[in-house]
């Protein structure tokens, strides 16, 4: 009997100090799909320990995980800012190993956030205009003159950089290589990308000069950074061909690095992963041959190279900008939005969804900033109409939208409370030209960055 007596203790202690998981599961009431970053507080009761609380969000496929010991039971609360809060209370069951909870949220039927739509006042002004030329891209400098990449029939052909005032071109220059778009890099200078080379452009006297830089070496060292200040350099190792990356600010008067935050879509990065176990044997080896002479992951190798092929695989987007000393940082893939000051301290961190319900609102994936004004705003297109969200940085809401006058336009850009675009009528003859709307602002200008345009 005493040894009887002594097995069972010894196997009920076993069995009660086993641990248990926890399985949540959030789905949307109505449209049955998964709703991420559900806020729970789970409270843990345990026979013999005082109550213990556990605070998690859910991830992008709406689940949420614990592994927990001797759970008597759990009073679980979650909230959504979209959704109606709620409460569960679940009883632990000795003989389950696992405790699953699928939990049906209803969406609100008001809003907390009320936007408010507004139209550019006046009628869109065409800035530049040619029978014979098309507007591929363009960008305007800080004096408000604009740098206009042209073609007359494609763009891959006989390309023309023009120097526009407004009224008047007062320069041109023929690019030889096939440009594809143009771009600006960290202290403000415009550079033409082409398919070969990429080629810096200097305004010198009213005159467009252009000077042609190795492209590895523009991708490598100068396009991930981003932005300066007195003292600093805030940079990434963006690729597009990883789900994940992250911002840091080197410090260039004591050589110091710093690292701001990680950027990881946690969904995307699983499915980058499981490609590995689908591959053959052969590109398994592969991938392992690689991962020993370079040291990276052989999952991530796999994945870059089939994966982001997919009709599945979808780029990480989560921007940063400056404005005076802050930074600010748009993690989508975590719906926060993060602040830092010019050190790299954070401040402060503030929910953000306004990117939800792409199907109604049409969010673009995009959010660009006045550089004048250092405004932020997100670009929506619904039903093929533009519209501008204003970001409002302390709450992360869109306080409300301003509806651009044509439909369909292409190129959207801010400069000093006005917004740029290239539209060309639909069905029509007309080549893209250049137009220009005024929004209903009068921002005055702050510091976005360094003050080093090209201009003499």
């Amino acid at each position: 009997m005493m040894r009887f007596s002594f097995l069972f203790f010894a196997v009920f202690g076993i069995f009660t100090a086993k641990a248990q998981v926890v399985q949540l599961q959030f789905r949307d009431a109505k449209s049955d799909e998964t709703i991420q970053n559900v806020v729970v507080n789970m409270l843990v009761q345990r026979i013999g320990k005082s109550d213990t609380s556990l605070f998690a969000n859910s991830n992008l496929e709406g689940n949420l995980t614990f592994q927990l010991n001797q759970i008597t039971t759990l009073k679980i609360n979650y909230s959504h800012p979209l959704f109606e809060s709620g409460e569960k209370f679940v009883r632990n069951s000795k003989n389950a190993d696992t405790l699953k909870l699928n939990v049906l949220m209803n969406r609100l039927k008001v809003q907390n956030i009320q936007e408010i739509t507004v139209k550019a006042p006046g009628r869109p002004d065409t800035i530049y205009h040619s029978d014979r030329l098309s507007v591929a891209d363009y960008e305007v400098l800080q004096n408000g003159d604009i740098i206009l990449l042209t073609y007359p029939k494609q763009l891959s052909k006989s390309n023309e950089l023009l120097l526009f005032d407004g009224k008047n071109i007062r320069s041109s220059f023929q690019v030889n290589d096939q440009a594809e778009y143009l771009t600006r890099d960290y202290r403000g200078n415009v550079h033409v990308v082409s398919k070969e080379n990429v080629f810096g452009i200097q305004i010198k006297k009213n005159e467009i000069q252009i000077a042609q830089i190795p492209r590895d070496y523009f991708f490598k060292y100068i396009e991930p950074i981003i932005d300066t200040n007195r003292s600093k350099l805030y940079y990434s190792n963006y690729s597009s061909n990883i789900p994940e990356f992250s911002y840091f600010a080197y410090d260039v008067e004591d050589s110091t690095y710093r690292k701001l935050q990680h950027i990881q879509d946690d969904l995307m990065m699983e499915l980058y992963r499981s490609e590995y176990k689908w591959m053959d044997i052969r590109t398994k080896l592969w991938a392992r041959q690689k991962e020993l002479e370079s040291g990276i992951d052989k999952e991530i190798w796999i994945g870059a190279t089939y994966f982001t092929s997919s009709i599945y695989y979808q780029e990480v987007y989560a921007p940063m900008f400056t404005r005076n000393d802050s930074i600010f940082i748009f993690n989508y893939p975590k719906d926060k939005l993060e602040c830092y000051d010019r050190f790299g301290t954070p401040l402060y961190t503030t929910p953000i969804y306004h990117h939800y319900d792409k199907k109604v609102t049409g969010w673009k994936r995009q959010v660009i900033q006045d550089k004048i004004t250092g405004e932020i705003y997100a670009v929506y297109e619904h039903k093929g109409n533009p519209y501008l969200g204003r970001v409002n940085l302390k709450t992360g809401t869109i306080d409300e939208r301003v509806k651009l006058n044509y439909r369909y336009v292409d190129k959207i850009r801010v400069h000093d409370n006005f917004v740029y675009y290239v539209y060309r009528p639909y069905e029509s003859n007309q080549r893209k030209f250049l137009y220009r709307e005024r929004l209903p602002y009068n921002f005055k200008g702050q510091k976005t960055m360094i003050d080093s345009e090209f201009s003499e």
